[in-house]
């Protein structure tokens, strides 16, 4: 009788658990970067949806209104005052523009690029 090894060694395990385990530390230190983006482009939703259709509207007026919305979003990048504002021909541009960096381990680092841009009629 014949006995055939079955499962996986010890060794097959390490090569199967450590690409594993990396995706899963990458991820958990982009996950933050995202949901600060996605609070970002929130804020940028919200802002537009209240200020649309005001006459009266300035680029300060917009800046003063994202500002309350990220600090009561607890949003500390992009500020305010990094956030692009830019009259458009359908009525004011909004645009932020930001990178991210999320660090590995060593000097290995993810940099994140994002940008949303909303349109106040």
């Amino acid at each position: 009788m014949v006995r055939r090894q079955r499962g996986v060694t010890a060794i097959g395990w390490v090569f199967l658990l450590v690409p594993v385990a990396i995706v899963l530390y990458a991820g958990i230190r982009v996950g933050p970067e995202y949901l600060n983006y996605y609070k970002v482009s929130q804020a940028l939703k919200e802002t537009a949806n209240k200020l649309k259709s005001d006459e009266s509207l300035a680029q300060q007026t917009i800046r003063s209104s994202l500002q309350r919305r990220f600090d009561t979003g607890y949003i500390d990048r992009p500020t305010a005052e990094e956030i692009v504002i830019e009259k458009a021909d359908a009525g004011w541009s909004v645009t932020a523009e930001y990178e991210s960096v999320a660090p590995l381990f060593g000097n290995m680092s993810l940099l994140m690029e994002f940008e949303t841009t909303v349109v106040i009629n």
